[in-house]
């Protein structure tokens, strides 16, 4: 019927990653929903990706210059028709029933303004680093509690007016980064409802390195994301924010002292210390390195640990980063406050 709107309109923002939103777009030709839109917006891409978009049947919107993911996402919020969004990355593939997850959810539950998934268990990248990243991701979301405090952008629905009305998100944020944690962070203070279904996964292609993996997780993650707690003032108990996760980034740092002690001091003591510290990481950490061994091997999950405690350690790093980052953003604040006096 012409003029019919879509149950739910899929948005995808891409830059220079063409053939990854190839794939990303093939992915959902296979979907069992058939009544979606797709709304790719080429944010500044010097490839071909619009080309592919449009190729694929895809409404292709530009905005004109890189403006990053977060005003990407915003631009095709506004120009959608369906009364659901569902958030795509570009190098992401759902599966055929993701789409129906999504509405399924959403429909069952009135109240419930969004939805979010997770990764699968077969990233396509097969090396270690790209494996252990996108395993550790789904662990994380796959043991999280069904009520959500955050929401996520690689697979994640919501209804339009909520995201309308809540602003959409923020795009002071012009790189990948916590736009859609600090959306969620907002959803849940203003009273509105997210909910993570499992059942609701995608493939990640993305090829993952060491050194783009702790840049990520360390600027694009662990120090916005203090900030957005901090001036919250609420820590999550939740995905990768739980009591034991931060138990163990403390553990961690104490247990480089440890070593260096009884390494350069050949003490037992210290060495007995270190021990029993990496002993409680591990025990703690048992559920994650048992999932690992389960979906890998135990060689992948000894290889693992070395990996999890240097993610500890740079957490503890960016949480510290990103408290002076936030000191000093409110000494300023409250500096030229001071100078310019109440309105």
């Amino acid at each position: 019927m012409p003029g019919k709107r879509p149950l739910i309109s899929v948005v995808i923002p891409v830059y220079n990653d063409s053939e990854n939103l190839r794939r990303c777009l093939e992915a959902l030709r296979g979907s069992i929903v058939r009544d979606f839109e797709v709304i790719v917006v080429d944010d500044g891409s010097a490839d071909d990706s619009s080309q592919i978009a449009r190729e694929a049947g895809a409404e292709v919107l530009r905005t004109g210059r890189r403006m990053g993911p977060a005003a990407g996402r915003n631009l095709g919020a506004r120009n959608a028709a369906a009364p659901l969004l569902f958030f795509l990355d570009a190098d992401v593939c759902a599966h055929p029933d993701t789409l129906g997850h999504a509405v399924d959810e959403l429909n069952a539950h009135p109240e419930v303004a969004a939805v979010i998934g997770s990764y699968d268990a077969s990233p396509s990248d097969e090396r270690f680093i790209s494996q252990y990243k996108n395993l550790f991701h789904r662990f994380v979301h796959q043991t999280a509690r069904r009520e959500a405090g955050t929401f996520w952008t690689g697979c994640g629905a919501i209804r339009r007016d909520v995201f309308i009305g809540m602003g959409g998100f923020d795009t002071s944020f012009k790189r990948p980064s916590i736009e859609d944690i600090e959306l969620g962070v907002r959803m849940v203070r203003a009273g509105h409802r997210i909910v993570l279904c499992p059942r609701m996964q995608v493939k990640h292609r993305k090829r993952w390195t060491l050194v783009g993996l702790v840049r990520t997780d360390l600027m694009d993650r662990a120090i916005p994301w203090t900030q957005v707690i901090l001036r919250s003032q609420c820590v999550p108990d939740d995905l990768n924010l739980k009591q034991g996760q931060r138990v163990s980034a403390a553990l961690a740092c104490a247990l480089i002292p440890a070593v260096g002690a009884a390494v350069a001091l050949r003490s037992l003591v210290a060495a007995a210390i270190a021990t029993v510290i990496l002993a409680a990481v591990l025990v703690l950490n048992k559920d994650l390195y048992r999932f690992f061994a389960g979906e890998r091997g135990l060689w992948f999950a000894i290889r693992a640990v070395p990996l999890h405690l240097l993610y500890y350690l740079y957490s503890v790093l960016g949480f510290g980063l990103g408290l002076v980052v936030h000191i000093k953003g409110t000494a300023f604040s409250r500096s030229v406050g001071e100078r310019i006096g109440p309105e």
